[in-house]
């Protein structure tokens, strides 16, 4: 990607800034703020951009190689690689000071990084940045730059407009089963909240189809799209729930849906798309609720109050036994209790009978599709571009009453969980259902992995 020096102005836009008429039509006065934003990719950045020029204010974007669409040129910016902490810092106190981060990024390849010196003073931070699950990393991530200097916004308070209001935002009507499979996606979104997990669940007919895990909304709906009944036949059934996670970092990770989610919901045969209200972004809105009317499908933003929490379940696990040879660490042991909470959590739901947690993130929820789809969908994913290094994370299984499996079935388990780079599984349910499972050491051993059974109370 071509490079422009930090304060850089592109052609045509004279001091910088892109000063455009407000709603009544009057052109507004320059301001002397000046808003920096550490870009992504998608749509995000650039609608930011726009809101802040159109306010008369000035903007800097400091763009991610590879991440960040290259229009962000039409403002004034910065590239930068992921390893140079200190080019960012520095053009961001270069260019007011105050920071949105936006737009979504994969995890980098850690191996691939070009360090500057920024990075490496940085160092002992960027590490702690690297433990627990995504809501600890992204408030670390705010508070290594506000440590900086920065002073972090969230993409809500840079441009209002782009959240969702309350009530029906298109033109289409939600029909009443459809409104009772939106409280039952937020109900699942509350009870894995907690756990970092769960942003978006797809429920159709009472059924939960799918839940987020790191594929992210676009590809879960691509995957629901693609299950068996999901044709275009019958009426659309089903829709997509979409909100943050209980003490979520909304300054940089506030939920969005856009044109694409409509597009995906659609092609899943969805009746609609319902998020919480001013607590999810729409991104080129016009765009997307047109689409959304073209295709017949509701969108809806609806208060979390709308929807009664859950009970907490008591702990309904007793302590494991480690079956065979390997046993699991301390972060295995730590991955072991996410899942068996998640689990646990989604049974009341008749889902979430598997889970598979690494290094405190919960990677994926089966829900119709079965262990072994989840466990594919599992070894596509790059987490830090550690994979392959080492075994890390578990998967961890809940197996209800007359579920009993044969051995020939947990050693095609066993078998799948090592392909995907799993350090173990953790299985939990009434005695009766383990006791193939008691008698699968050899197989564990065989694999490399820990096999633990916890025996649910």
């Amino acid at each position: 990607m071509p490079q422009a020096a930090a304060g850089s102005t592109p052609p045509g836009t004279g001091a910088g800034l892109i000063v455009g008429p407000d709603a009544s039509g009057a052109t507004p006065a320059p301001s002397t703020r000046r808003i920096g934003i550490l870009a992504g990719g998608g749509r995000l950045p650039l609608l930011l951009a726009e809101s802040v020029t159109a306010r008369g204010e000035a903007v800097h974007i400091v763009g991610i190689e590879g991440e960040a669409d290259p229009a962000i040129a039409q403002f004034p910016h910065t590239w930068v690689n992921w390893g140079q902490i200190g080019r960012v810092v520095e053009a961001l106190r270069a260019h007011g000071g105050e920071l949105v981060i936006a737009g979504a990024v994969t995890r980098p390849d850690l191996f691939k990084l070009r360090p500057d010196a920024g990075f490496f003073r940085s160092l002992p931070q960027i590490l702690g940045l690297l433990a627990g699950g995504d809501d600890s990393v992204l408030t670390r991530v705010v508070r290594f730059f506000e440590s900086k200097g920065l002073q972090v916004r969230g993409a809500h308070e840079m441009a209002p407009e782009l959240l969702a209001g309350s009530g029906r935002l298109g033109g289409v009507a939600l029909a009443e089963p459809a409104l009772a499979d939106a409280r039952l996606g937020f109900a699942v979104r509350l009870v894995l909240g907690p756990l970092d997990a769960g942003q978006a669940v797809v429920v159709a007919g009472g059924r939960v189809l799918a839940v987020e895990g790191a594929e992210g909304t676009d590809a879960m709906l691509q995957r629901v799209a693609g299950l068996p009944g999901r044709d275009r036949a019958g009426a659309p059934c089903g829709v997509l729930a979409k909100g943050p996670k209980p003490g979520q970092e909304l300054r940089v990770d506030m939920p969005a849906i856009g044109p694409r989610t409509i597009e995906r919901a659609a092609a899943a045969h969805l009746a609609g798309v319902c998020v919480e209200a001013g607590a999810v972004l729409i991104l080129d809105r016009p765009d997307a609720l047109r689409l959304a009317d073209a295709a017949g499908c509701a969108v809806l933003a609806l208060p979390a109050s709308a929807v009664t929490r859950p009970a907490r379940d008591l702990a309904r696990t007793r302590s494991g036994r480690v079956i065979g040879r390997r046993r699991p660490g301390r972060q295995e042991a730590a991955d072991i209790a996410k899942g068996l909470a998640a689990v646990e959590a989604l049974a009341r739901f008749g889902t979430g009978a598997g889970v598979v947690v690494s290094r405190a993130y919960i990677l994926a929820v089966e829900a119709v599709e079965g262990v072994s789809a989840m466990l594919d969908r599992v070894g596509a994913l790059r987490q830090w571009g550690l994979k392959g290094k080492r075994r890390a994370g578990a998967l961890v299984r809940r197996v209800d009453a007359g579920g009993e499996e044969d051995a020939g079935a947990i050693e095609a388990l066993l078998r799948q969980a090592a392909a995907c780079g799993l350090a173990g599984l953790a299985v939990t349910g009434p005695a009766g259902a383990l006791a193939a499972y008691e008698a699968a050491a050899r197989l564990a051993d065989a694999h490399g992995l820990f096999l633990v059974v916890c025996e649910a109370a």
